[in-house]
C-alpha cells in the first residue's frame, strides 16, 4: 500500500477535515469536471446529507461548500477574500468559479440540509448539480468525504467498497499491514521511515520530499505559536472561551520557580494540542494529523520532542513525519480515520498511534517498538465516540487531542521499556478498531445526536 506523507498531512482550514476541507475539495472537483464537460451551466445547486447535514452549520459546511464551487481551495484560503467573497454570493446570488463564468447560486435555496436517511456510500455525502437557463439538471454528481480532507465520487467509493482498493504495485515496500511492515523491515534492515521514504522517492525527489516535510512542521509550529497567543472566545454560539495562552503564561512563570512538579510536562503537551485545537476551531490554518478533529496530539507530540527531550534534533522531524504517516496510512486503509465511520476512536485514537510511533521511533526504538507504541495508543481509544457539542470541533474535542498527546508520549515510553514482543498486535487494534466502529451505533458518530452532545447544555 501507498499513502504518501502528504496525503496524510494536508494543509488547510478548520474547523473540520471531513465537514469543511472535504466539501471545499469535492466542489472543486466538481468544478474541474464542468470545465471539462460540453455543457454550459447556468447555475449551481448542493445538498448535504447524513453527518455533513447534521452537524453541518457547527462545521461551517455550508460556508466550505459555497467556497468550494466559488473556486477556494484548502491548501491556499484566504480568508479575508473568503468574506468578502462570501458577502458577494448572498447579496447578488450570483457565484463566479474561475474559467465557467458567472451562474445563479442563491445559498439559501440552492444549498439543501437534507436531514433524512444517509446516502449509502458514506455518512458524509453530498451531492452536486449543474443546471441550465431553465433550472434543469445537465450534470450531477455525488461525493463522499471520508475523512482527513479525502473525498470520493460514488463511483470512486463504491469500487472502494466493493473490494479493497489495490496497492499501488510501484513502490520498494508496498506494506498493506503492521505485519508486513514489519517483516520487509526485518528483511530490508531499514527503518519505517526508510521504508517510507524510499516509497515517496518514486513519485518526489529528495529535495520535494525534505521541503513538503518542512512545509508541514512549519504550519504545524505556527499553528501551535499562534494558538498560545489567541484570545477571546470562540466562534459557533457554545460561548467556548480560549484557554492556550493563560495555561502558557502560568507555565513560564512557574519555570523560575523550582517547585515544578514531574507532572507538569503533561500540561505543556496539553497546552501544544490544545492550541492547535483553538485554532482549528476558530478557522484557522492547520495540518490534518491525520484530520482537523484530531490536528494537535502530533504536532504536540513533536514539539514536546524538540523542547523538552534532551538531546532531540530537528534532523529528526522527517523520520517522526514519515513513521506517523505510515501508521496512519495502515488505519485509514484497514479501518478509517472519519469520526462520521468509526467514531472518535478512528480520529484522536488513529492520531495517538501515529504520534507515539514517531516518538517512539526518534527516540531510538527498534521497529517492534515502534509498532508496539502505536498499538498501546490507539488500544485505549477504542470505543471513543465522536460527540461534538452542538456539532462544533470544540467540546470535547480540544481537550481530548490534549489527553491524546498524553496517551501517545506515555505508549512511545512504556514501549521502549520492553523489547517489542506484545500479545496484542497493531494490526488486530486496528481491525478492532473498524469492528466497533461498524457496530457503534450512528447518533455516536459525528451527528451530535448522542452522548456529550445531547447531555451537556448548548445554548
Amino acid at each position: 500500500m501507498f499513502l504518501s506523507v502528504f496525503d496524510m498531512f494536508k494543509v488547510g482550514v478548520g474547523p473540520s477535515s471531513s465537514h469543511t476541507m472535504g466539501p471545499m475539495v469535492a466542489a472543486a472537483r466538481f468544478l474541474e469536471t464542468l470545465r471539462n464537460s460540453p455543457f454550459r451551466a447556468a447555475g449551481l445547486k448542493a445538498s448535504l446529507h447524513g453527518s455533513l447535514a447534521f452537524t453541518g452549520l457547527g462545521h461551517a459546511t455550508d460556508r466550505a461548500t459555497i467556497l468550494g464551487l466559488a473556486g477556494f481551495e484548502p491548501a491556499t484560503y484566504d480568508a479575508a477574500k473568503a468574506e468578502t467573497v462570501l458577502e458577494a454570493i448572498t447579496a447578488t446570488h450570483k457565484i463566479t468559479p474561475p474559467g465557467l463564468g458567472e451562474m445563479a447560486f442563491d445559498p439559501k435555496k440552492d444549498l439543501v440540509f437534507d436531514y433524512g436517511p444517509a446516502l449509502s456510500g458514506h455518512a458524509n455525502g453530498m451531492i452536486l448539480k449543474a443546471t441550465d437557463a431553465q433550472g434543469d439538471v445537465i450534470l450531477q454528481e455525488t461525493y463522499y468525504s471520508i475523512g482527513g480532507g479525502f473525498v470520493l465520487t460514488a463511483a470512486e467509493q463504491a469500487e472502494a467498497g466493493g473490494a479493497k482498493a489495490k496497492a499501488r504495485a510501484d513502490v520498494p515496500y508496498p506494506f498493506e499491514t503492521a505485519a508486513e511492515m514489519m517483516e520487509m523491515a526485518a528483511k530490508s534492515g531499514l527503518s519505517i521511515a526508510q521504508m517510507k521514504l524510499a516509497n515517496e522517492l518514486k513519485f518526489r525527489t529528495k529535495a520535494e520530499i525534505d521541503k513538503g516535510i518542512a512545509r508541514l512542521w512549519e504550519v504545524m509550529n505556527h499553528c501551535i505559536s499562534r494558538g498560545m497567543e489567541g484570545t477571546g472566545i470562540l466562534p459557533g454560539g457554545l460561548k467556548v472561551r480560549r484557554r492556550a495562552k493563560g495555561i502558557h503564561d502560568a507555565l513560564l512563570a512557574e519555570r523560575g520557580l523550582n517547585m515544578t512538579a514531574p507532572h507538569v510536562i503533561n500540561d505543556w503537551m496539553s497546552l501544544y494540542a490544545m492550541a492547535v485545537n483553538e485554532e482549528n476551531a476558530a478557522g484557522g490554518q492547520v495540518v490534518t494529523a491525520p484530520t482537523n478533529g484530531a490536528a494537535g496530539v502530533l504536532p504536540a507530540v513533536l514539539r514536546y520532542y524538540l523542547d523538552h527531550v534532551p538531546g532531540a534534533s530537528t534532523a529528526r522531524i522527517g523520520d517522526f513525519l514519515l513513521t506517523a504517516a505510515a501508521i496512519g496510512g495502515l488505519c485509514k486503509h484497514n479501518a478509517s480515520i472519519s469520526g462520521a465511520e468509526c467514531g472518535c476512536q478512528a480520529e484522536v485514537g488513529s492520531a495517538a498511534a501515529m504520534a507515539a510511533a514517531g516518538l517512539a521511533a526518534v527516540l531510538g526504538g527498534s521497529v517492534e517498538q515502534v509498532e508496539n507504541a502505536a498499538e498501546i495508543a490507539l488500544e485505549h481509544h477504542l470505543g471513543m465516540t465522536c460527540d461534538p457539542v452542538k456539532g462544533l470541533v470544540q467540546v470535547p474535542c480540544i481537550e481530548r487531542n490534549g489527553l491524546g498527546a498524553i496517551k501517545a508520549v506515555s505508549a512511545a515510553s512504556l514501549s521502549l521499556r520492553g523489547d517489542g514482543q506484545h500479545l496484542v498486535s497493531l494490526d488486530v487494534c486496528i481491525e478492532t478498531m473498524r469492528q466497533t466502529g461498524k457496530d457503534m451505533h450512528e447518533k455516536y458518530k459525528e451527528t451530535s445526536l448522542g452522548g456529550l452532545a445531547v447531555n451537556v447544555p448548548n445554548c
